[in-house]
């Protein structure tokens, strides 16, 4: 793997089975013959991302996207391929998980801390960051459980991008919170991009917005790599992918109600 590269996948493939029971796939354990589904989530996928790139990644849901940003956190492994990371991964795919909803704001900093494997004195640090970035006040003293989701997303966005990450992923976690705490979000990614030269995975709906971080684009579709290049041609590519879409989608139903 070159030095300039942060995140590598080569032929990389991942296949889940699908049964139609709990009682197939419980014999499936004992027996790899049961009759079950076979997707591939992710096909065949190689692709390059550079330290210092922000790519936007496209697809309708069920295209792979998810799968692909979990396989680069450890969430789940390939099936076939290889994959190559280079540098400290922060990975906002759900805001809330990791949290334990007994500890206080101020107690899951911490733990989540120590799951990241942060030293004693970076935790440290990074305690007043995020109390500041998250503007929890007094809830900081209280348990996750009283939170409310837009709270518990303030408090997992502010540790997330605060632990100096080399590598930031973001699943629509951008979509959160109130307008104002957005907009302090959309803020800190980009300072992070311009300031810091992080590499920037985003997986979004939302071409507007990736349109303002990310130079680069990849389209996927059916676990497939369908484009990847400039990110106006990608939203251009994608939205025509979108538009074709819709409209057969349209056209096989008023057909479905002729014939009914």
């Amino acid at each position: 793997m070159e030095n300039d590269i942060a995140i590598q996948f080569k032929n990389v493939s991942k296949t889940y089975r699908l049964y139609k029971t709990d009682k197939q796939r419980f014999r499936a354990i004992f027996n790899k013959n049961v009759d079950c589904k076979i997707v591939n989530a992710v096909d065949n996928v190689s692709l390059d991302i550079k330290k210092g790139e922000a790519v936007a990644l496209f697809g309708r849901n069920g295209a792979g996207k998810s799968t692909l940003l979990k396989m680069i956190t450890q969430v789940t492994y390939p099936t076939t391929g290889e994959i190559n990371v280079n540098g400290r991964v922060s990975a906002l795919l759900e805001l809330t998980a990791g949290f334990d909803s007994e500890f206080t704001g101020y107690e899951n900093i911490e733990f989540r801390g120590h799951l990241l494997g942060l030293s004693e004195e970076e935790i440290k640090d990074l305690v007043p960051k995020v109390e500041e970035f998250a503007e929890l006040g007094d809830y900081m003293d209280q348990p996750v459980r009283t939170y409310s989701s837009g709270m518990k997303a303030r408090l997992g966005f502010g540790i997330n991008v605060n632990i100096d990450p080399e590598i930031l992923i973001v699943d629509e976690a951008l979509s959160v919170g109130d307008v104002s705490f957005k907009r302090k979000c959309l803020e800190k990614v980009r300072e992070m991009i311009d300031q810091e030269g992080i590499t920037f995975l985003f997986v979004t709906h939302s071409t507007s917005v990736a349109s303002e971080f990310c130079k680069r684009g990849i389209v996927m579709k059916k676990g497939k790599m369908k484009f990847d290049g400039d990110i106006e041609d990608a939203v251009k590519y994608y939205s025509d992918m979108i538009e074709k879409e819709d409209a057969l989608r349209k056209k096989k139903k008023k057909q479905k109600a002729v014939f009914k």
